[in-house]
């Protein structure tokens, strides 16, 4: 059997020998320039920076790895009645880099919102067709809002005044001698700012007020002033914060009190220190009952007593204070409307707290489904990263709102006032909860550089997001409608089709800073989160992918990873080059479109065919010149000759037949399986991106063969490859990709013969007809 194997591949490679000679006959007649290294496959050394002890080529931080640490210490205020946030903090700012630094960089985030800001005129702009009523208010009716920090204060550790300023959203503190490595610093900033509407104002942080009861719920972040990075990687990161990058930042612990109206419930980063203090009797029994309860959410604040709640405003006040350890941000929830359930999940052999805070407006939905959401993301992204590290992860139901901070969020998805909703409402809410409870683990744990690379947590978050929501439909049958399964919103390849076919004038690389896009959602979340998918799924396989992702997560848990690290610690960790990819995903706006460009018949001969023939006497040969060939002829040629079809080769080759009978026993050819067609199949790639060649094969008998080349058939042309294939039976269909793999844009040319295909004139007309 691999004898006759090799009589047919030992012919195949003199023919194409002889094709390539007479190409490169042809082609010194008429010689095209010289070119740069152009392919795909290329490694990436000009587009990475080269390894150092920092950052290692395995993709693993370096021996001298460092990063730099801020710790704070805040006394905070609400005034309710006003809708203002006060603060004192205190930071005590680590230099562990090698540097002496001569000034530091502080963010001053909420000054986007400033009256002078220049973020509302970053963009051009034309007239709309139309406008959402709230965006033309926004825009073109309302005054713009007072919003900003106003600094009271900066003061050293002796409490004398600090110089500062203040460009923007950034604040440069010109610290009297530089901090020297090794060193710390201590100073402190009173500050206060006017709260946003942020269902007006879109702002990521501020407060809803519901008119009927005369109540706010507030939803605070970005909210007192914080210490940028400092890395090996760019020194400050202190890019502004115009809106759509996010934040890099520091890690470090938080003693936080907040003081708020006595009759607010409220949660945030961080372990509640004075539970006694700020818990009822009843509250703290059922504390400790849903700590026992992993099967159900135990409700701490029922509907009910939230609904009494909204009418007292308590002129008095309650401080709730939290400690929180090795986060790289704060955020905190509160409200008199706020209805409060907790259930534990067990992760990795402790019990952390799965948390939901909802107005009534949010129910039933949120009663139902927000903590079983909470549950399964903690579940999903640990198994497939590390065990979730902090003690709770809270939910928290604002309008229109989709944010994420360490230990907390905040999440659209709400009923109509009848309590009804649609699938739309209840999928979209359990989406947006697994998305941003799904944050902790990317950025604020893998703590990326989101001011600079949107996708490094958005897009791996996604991804993740999608593992979470389909195990979240496995596992709760009565969420999702019999044999569904979950209508993940993004991660399938077929998902991302639209966004890749779309107009590349409108379309930037994965790679790019997220103010420099124009549909962040699809560039930063969509196509990072596909590609991903179809790396796990198409070309690496999950076992291997698994292993990668994890120890990518794991070696950069509580550091600050760039895209090359990712990069790097995949390949690193499974022994897949992946240059290919990253080139092609990441760096281009290129597209996958791969088809059959056309299929040759072949039948096996004894006679040499014209195109030999012409070989041979070009060069003055014989047949006895030659080794005992085995030749193929075209059914479509003028070689062809009926009688060939259906033949077995040695009944046709009398070169075959002798060189089968001089080279193998008996039994050897008793077990010979001779095909009687072959075809040669063209393949083309009119897209940029090279994939995995993915063919399912049909042949007159009904059955089928499904053959993936892998993408490296693609390296030595980027254009079309040729396979020839040999079976006993006759083929009679090819489909390339036929489970939609690989986000092919163009599924019109993915198979043989070509299927005719409807028009979206025709469709509609058909529709029009309907």
């Amino acid at each position: 059997m691999n004898k006759i194997k090799y009589c047919f591949a030992s012919m195949l490679f003199l023919f194409g020998a002889m094709a390539f000679a007479q190409e490169e006959g042809e082609a010194k007649e008429q010689r095209e320039p010289g070119h740069v290294n152009q392919s795909k496959f290329k490694q990436l050394y000009e587009e990475f920076s080269t390894p150092n002890t920092y950052r290692s080529a395995s993709g693993a931080p370096g021996p001298d790895y460092y990063q730099q640490r801020a710790d704070y210490v805040m006394d905070i205020e609400l005034d309710d009645k006003n809708a203002k946030i006060y603060g004192e903090e205190t930071i005590t700012y680590y230099n562990n880099s090698p540097d002496d630094l001569e000034f530091l960089w502080v963010q001053l985030d909420q000054n986007v919102r400033a009256k002078d800001s220049k973020s509302p005129l970053r963009n051009g702009n034309g007239v709309s067709f139309a406008y959402m009523a709230g965006d033309f208010a926004q825009t073109y009716v309302t005054e713009p809002f007072d919003g900003g920090f106003n600094i009271e204060f900066v003061k050293d550790a002796g409490g004398k005044p600090l110089s500062y300023t203040i460009n923007q959203t950034m604040m440069r503190l010109n610290i009297p001698k530089p901090l020297k490595s090794g060193e710390q610093i201590s100073f402190s900033i009173k500050w206060w700012y006017n709260v946003p509407d942020h269902t007006v104002n879109r702002a990521r942080s501020g407060f809803e007020y519901f008119a009927k009861d005369g109540n706010r719920a507030y939803v605070i972040a970005q909210f007192f002033p914080r210490m940028a990075v400092y890395s090996d990687v760019e020194g400050w990161q202190n890019h502004q914060f115009w809106g759509s990058g996010e934040f890099a930042l520091p890690f470090g612990n938080y003693e936080v009190n907040i003081t708020v109206p006595a009759d607010h419930i409220l949660d945030a980063t961080g372990v509640l220190q004075n539970r006694d203090d700020v818990f009822s009797k009843e509250m703290m029994k059922r504390y400790k009952q849903a700590k026992k309860s992993y099967d159900k959410p135990v409700l701490i604040v029922t509907q009910e007593e939230a609904e009494a709640a909204e009418k007292g405003f308590s002129e008095n006040k309650k401080t709730w204070k939290f400690k929180a350890t090795n986060v790289r941000d704060y955020g905190f929830a509160t409200s008199r409307k706020f209805v409060w359930d907790m259930q534990a999940v067990k992760i990795g052999g402790k019990d952390v707290m799965a948390v939901s805070m909802y107005p009534k407006e949010g129910n039933p939905l949120w009663e139902e489904q927000s903590t079983k959401a909470v549950v399964q993301t903690l579940k999903t992204y640990s198994k497939h990263t590390f065990d979730y590290p902090y003690h709770k992860a809270i939910s928290v139901h604002a309008k229109n709102q989709g944010m994420e901070y360490p230990m907390i969020c905040w999440n659209y998805g709400r009923p109509n006032e009848d309590g009804t909703y649609s699938d739309r409402t209840k999928y979209g809410m359990i989406s947006v909860i697994i998305h941003e409870v799904g944050h902790n683990f990317f950025p604020m744990i893998v703590n990326s550089d989101e001011r600079q690379w949107g996708w490094m947590d958005e897009g791996l978050d996604t991804f993740m997001q999608y593992l979470a929501e389909q195990e979240f439909g496995k596992n709760n049958p009565e969420v999702i409608a019999p044999n569904s399964k979950y209508p993940s919103r993004r991660g399938e390849a077929a998902k991302i089709v639209p966004y890749m076919a779309g107009d590349q004038s409108h379309i930037s690389p994965i790679m790019s800073n997220p103010e420099n896009v124009y549909q962040l959602g699809p560039n930063a979340y969509g196509k990072p989160a596909t590609a991903l998918n179809i790396l796990r799924e198409t070309v690496m396989g999950p076992e291997l992918f698994d292993h990668a992702f994890k120890t990518y997560a794991q070696r950069w848990k509580f550091k600050h990873p760039t895209p090359e690290d990712f990069f790097r610690t995949m390949e690193d960790a499974s022994a897949v080059d992946l240059d290919w990819y990253w080139r092609s995903w990441f760096y281009t706006t290129d597209y996958v479109d791969i088809g059959v460009k056309g299929v040759k018949k072949y039948y096996v001969s004894d006679k040499p065919t014209k195109q030999m023939e012409k070989y041979m006497a070009d060069r003055n040969i014989t047949e006895a010149d030659l080794p005992p060939l085995v030749y193929l002829a075209e059914e479509d040629s003028e070689d062809y000759n009926p009688d060939l079809k259906g033949k077995a080769p040695t009944e046709v080759s009398q070169n075959l037949k002798e060189f089968m009978m001089d080279n193998m026993s008996v039994e050897e050819r008793a077990q010979v399986k001779e095909p009687k067609y072959f075809y040669e199949i063209t393949f083309d790639k009119p897209g940029g991106i090279p994939m995995p060649l993915i063919v399912e094969y049909t042949y007159a008998d009904g059955t089928k063969e499904n053959v993936t080349y892998p993408p490296e058939i693609w390296r030595k042309n980027d254009e079309e490859v040729k396979r020839v294939l040999s079976s006993q039976k006759e083929l009679v269909g090819i489909v390339v990709d036929p489970k939609a793999e690989t986000a092919d844009i163009d599924t019109a040319n993915n198979s043989w013969p070509k299927k005719e295909e409807k028009s979206d004139f025709d469709k509609f007309k058909e529709n029009i007809k309907g």
